[in-house]
């Protein structure tokens, strides 16, 4: 089997040193080189020419982004994936916009990192789920900056989901909006986890007050 090439780039010394072992004890992945973010990264990825990149995102002698940028430039091929704490919105779309194709919070478990080195290795791009709600705010301010609209109007929802909007904004309760509407109490559940992750919004108060504001969906 051929085993998928990383290039670790991490300067906790004790972490670069745990993720190594726990990678190279995989029998798809090897960890053919790392650096801890020091002048020689853009030379060993050049010599090593790795399938991934795991980088960490607060280097402290380097920032970040700009090796992303350089990496993904010069190794078009390579996939980079970014190691950090919960970052902020525009951080993710700063090093998405550089090229990053993964990100994998230091909290996530070991599967979870593998299953990001793997998945992004076969070209897929993946965010972990407890960022793409900040990743969607952004966009979706980025186009209400770019003056595409108000917020419902940027956002595409069905016609069930404005219903259920509305019936919010005039202040019913799950019970009420299920009878009214004939459908089952879970259903409207989740129309409303929906309409909340369309809108980035965090409670039903949130959502009659956009419906307020904007005179209705």
């Amino acid at each position: 089997m051929r085993k998928i090439k990383i290039l670790l780039i991490e300067d906790n010394r004790i972490l670069r040193d745990g993720i190594k072992a726990v990678i190279d004890a995989q029998t798809d992945l090897k960890i053919v080189g790392t650096s801890g973010g020091n002048h020689d990264t853009l030379l060993q990825a050049r010599s090593l020419k790795p399938q991934v990149i795991l980088i960490d995102l607060g280097l402290r002698n380097e920032n970040g982004l700009r090796v992303v940028t350089t990496l993904t430039k010069e190794l078009p091929q390579t996939k980079v994936i970014g190691m950090g704490l919960i970052p902020s919105q525009l951080d993710i779309v700063e090093f998405v916009q550089a090229g990053a194709v993964g990100f994998v919070l230091k909290d996530a478990t070991i599967e979870e990192v593998l299953r990001t080195i793997r998945s992004v290795a076969q070209g897929m791009k993946i965010l972990p789920p407890l960022l793409t709600g900040s990743l969607f705010t952004h966009v979706v301010e980025h186009a209400l900056r770019k003056g595409k609209g108000t917020l419902p109007n940027a956002v595409r929802m069905t016609k069930r989901e404005r219903e259920i909007v509305v019936l919010i904004a005039e202040g019913m309760s799950n019970k009420e909006i299920a009878l009214r509407l004939n459908l089952s109490i879970f259903t409207v559940k989740s129309h409303i986890h929906n309409i909340l992750e369309k809108m980035a919004l965090h409670s039903r108060l949130e959502i009659a007050t956009h419906s307020f504001e904007n005179k209705g969906l």
